[in-house]
C-alpha cells in the first residue's frame, strides 16, 4: 500500500502541481504535437522514480509513465465529443489510478482486490449512497407539491440546490461519524447566514418555508442515514 500512496502522491503532483495551465491549452490545441504532451509525462515519469527511490522499479516507472501518456492522449481527442468537460475529465484520472494500483499490487492483483472488496464497510457505503442522489430524489417526491407554488428564479445556476444538499447531507453524516454533533448546528447557521439576504430581498413568505422546510428534510434524512449507520454497527 505504501508503493500505491507514494505514486499516488507523484501523480497530484505532476497532473495538479507541476502542470502549468499553458501547457493544458497547448496540449488541448495541438494534441499529440505538442511538446508540452511529452515534457509533462517525463515530469511524471522523474516523480515517480524519486518517490520509489529504487533504480530496480524503473520499469514499474516507464510503465506508468507510458500509461500516463496513452490515456492523456486518448483524452486530447475524446474531449471535444463530451458538452461536460467534467466527464473525461473524471474519466481520465480514475483510469490513471487504476493503472497506479494495478503496477503498485500487479504480484498479488486477485488476492489484494478480493481482500478491499471484502473489507469493504458497505453499511458505510450504503449511507453514503444514500445521503447523494436517492435523497435528492426522495426530497424531490416530498417537497413537489410546494415547490410548484414557489416561482423559479433563473439566475440560479442548474442544479445548484440539489449539489448543494448533497455536499451539506455528506458533511453532516460526516460529522455524526467523527462524532461531532455541535458542528451540524454550525452548517445550519452558516447555510442561514448565506440565505438570509436572498431571503431578505425577496420577503417571499413562501420562498423562506420552502426553503427552511427543504433545509431540515435533507437534514433530517443525513441523521437518519447516520443514526441508522450507528446502530448496524453497534449491534
Amino acid at each position: 500500500m505504501e508503493i500505491f500512496v507514494k505514486l499516488l502522491l507523484a501523480h497530484f503532483i505532476g497532473d495538479f502541481l507541476l502542470q502549468p495551465n499553458k501547457w493544458v491549452i497547448h496540449k488541448e490545441a495541438n494534441k499529440a504535437r505538442s511538446q508540452y504532451l511529452y515534457f509533462h509525462i517525463l515530469v511524471h515519469l522523474s516523480l515517480y522514480i524519486l518517490v520509489l527511490w529504487d533504480l530496480r522499479l524503473w520499469k514499474t516507472a516507464l510503465i506508468i509513465a507510458l500509461g500516463h501518456f496513452l490515456i492523456d492522449a486518448i483524452k486530447l481527442y475524446v474531449n471535444p465529443y463530451f458538452k461536460n468537460a467534467a466527464i473525461p475529465f473524471l474519466a481520465d484520472q480514475l483510469l490513471h489510478v487504476i493503472v497506479l494500483y494495478g503496477c503498485s499490487f500487479y504480484g498479488e492483483l486477485p488476492q489484494h482486490f478480493v481482500g478491499l472488496i471484502q473489507d469493504l464497510d458497505w453499511p458505510l457505503l450504503t449511507a453514503i449512497v444514500f445521503v447523494t442522489f436517492p435523497s435528492a430524489i426522495i426530497m424531490g417526491k416530498l417537497l413537489e407539491g410546494m415547490s410548484d407554488r414557489i416561482g423559479t428564479d433563473h439566475k440560479s445556476l442548474p442544479n445548484a440546490g440539489k449539489y448543494i444538499g448533497i455536499i451539506e447531507r455528506l458533511f453532516v453524516l460526516v460529522f455524526i461519524l467523527i462524532g461531532r454533533w455541535e458542528a451540524i448546528g454550525l452548517l445550519i447557521t452558516a447555510k442561514s447566514v448565506f440565505r438570509f439576504n436572498d431571503l431578505k430581498e425577496t420577503n417571499n413568505r413562501k420562498l423562506t418555508e420552502y426553503i427552511l422546510i427543504g433545509t431540515l428534510v435533507s437534514f433530517g434524512l443525513a441523521i437518519l442515514a447516520g443514526l441508522a449507520y450507528a446502530g448496524i454497527t453497534e449491534a
